[in-house]
């Protein structure tokens, strides 16, 4: 059983990456950061040098290697040389080896690397398994915003990744959600391991946070609002143990760790995904 101490990871997609969020969440408890190479223009990691350097070590740094700058903008590749070395480019950059570093969104190149897609997912993640263990990083990962071409890829004879991501909330269709859950089984990822991100589809401004009512998902949602609530119930769709969600204002980070002190109602959830199932029957994910 899983997702019994939610955990919330202050992600810097669309990030300005300013010193005052960093120690607001420091303040809050919130202890592991993810980015990635590509943001903020391939410059996340200096900027956050450059800006924050003495706060990194109060932090759990996750940061994602497979896009890179090229000649025609930005390039998606699996190429294992080219990985190890953004492993390494990581470590120069931060100034130390990352807690945890993520094989980003593969299924961009996987799609166009048929019939041979299996052996590149496989020797990926045997570059990110080499990297860890020569000291570039503690653990590695799959991050992956469309989970829909990795199951009939998995090789049981490739290394494992210690932590999955993917996307969790609300807006998650029923395909995706029970592909995540084939793909935790299949991968027998366990306690800690498995990462929701975007928990509201990109902005919880969207019109649809004002049509629902998120906290009917909950056990006591009356002292959330739908946005916390929302959140809260993301945790479980899928089940996840920590997410990563981004933000600018210190104060709405902790409006969402102040959510995970209410409990999520499972049969709610659970006749949700039934309901979900029912409506994508004949339908695209």
């Amino acid at each position: 059983m899983r997702g019994a101490d939610p955990r919330v990871v202050l992600g810097l997609h669309q990030s300005r990456h300013e010193r005052r969020l960093l120690t607001g969440a420091l303040d809050l408890g919130v202890t592991a950061l993810d980015t990635s190479t590509n943001y903020l223009d391939f410059h996340s990691h200096q900027i956050l040098m450059r800006t924050a350097g003495d706060l990194l070590p109060k932090f759990t740094v996750s940061t994602k290697v497979g896009y890179f700058p090229g000649p025609g903008g930005v390039e998606h590749s699996l190429e294992p040389g080219r990985l190890h070395a953004a492993v390494e480019q990581a470590v120069e950059e931060l100034g130390r080896e990352p807690e945890l570093v993520f094989l980003h969104n593969p299924e961009h190149s996987l799609r166009e690397a048929a019939p041979h897609n299996r052996d590149v997912l496989a020797q990926a993640c045997a570059a990110l398994d080499n990297a860890a263990a020569k000291g570039l990083c503690a653990a590695w990962g799959v991050a992956s915003w469309d989970v829909s071409p990795l199951l009939s890829l998995i090789d049981t004879a490739a290394p494992r990744p210690s932590v999955l991501m993917v996307r969790a909330g609300l807006l998650v269709g029923a395909r995706t959600l029970d592909t995540a859950d084939a793909l935790i089984k299949a991968w027998v990822l366990g306690d800690g391991e498995v990462w929701g991100m975007s928990p509201f589809g990109g902005s919880t401004s969207a019109p649809v946070w004002a049509r629902i009512d998120p906290c009917v998902f909950l056990r006591d949602g009356s002292r959330l609002s739908r946005v916390q609530a929302a959140f809260r119930a993301a945790y479980h769709l899928p089940r996840v143990d920590s997410i990563a969600v981004g933000t600018d204002d210190p104060a709405h980070l902790g409006e969402l760790v102040g959510a995970l002190a209410d409990e999520v109602e499972d049969r709610t959830i659970q006749e949700y995904r039934s309901l979900l199932r029912d409506r994508s029957r004949g339908q695209p994910a």
